[in-house]
């Protein structure tokens, strides 16, 4: 069995969450999802757990951060051209997103970012395919 990624992230709204992401083309594991919870499915292996934020609590002693304040972490995922980075991004920010960073554009790599509701940073980047086999 592939190895999997599991992000748990703390959410004000669950419904207001999964209508954001849902906007942007994801899917949601209901195996996984009741009330409390709601399973984003990245891809295959790679799965973003939004939880209420007294149910994140139950899984740490720390206080959460206020990510409208603070940054504890910044998700990049992958896109397939520049074409698609700009859709997603667009799409974000269309759906209740908010800005992130400024645009990158190194000419074999590109990417926009944008905050969802509850100001968690999303970087959605495209490289170079060519660019990216040289490197290996």
């Amino acid at each position: 069995m592939p190895q999997m990624i599991f992000l748990n992230l703390p959410v004000k709204n669950l419904e207001t969450t999964k209508g954001f992401f849902g906007k942007l083309g994801f899917s949601f594991n209901p195996q996984f999802s009741d009330e409390n919870t709601a399973c984003l499915v990245i891809s295959d292996t790679i799965f973003a757990m939004l939880l209420t934020e007294p149910r994140f609590k139950e899984f740490t002693k720390k206080e959460i951060v206020d990510a409208s304040k603070y940054t504890e972490a910044m998700f990049a995922l992958s896109a397939e051209s520049r074409e698609r980075v700009d859709e997603l991004v667009d799409t974000a920010l269309a759906s209740g997103g908010s800005p992130a960073n400024e645009t990158v554009d190194q000419g074999f790599m590109y990417g926009r970012s944008f905050q969802d509701p509850d100001h968690h940073i999303w970087e959605v980047v495209w490289m170079d395919p060519a660019v990216v086999q040289d490197q290996g």
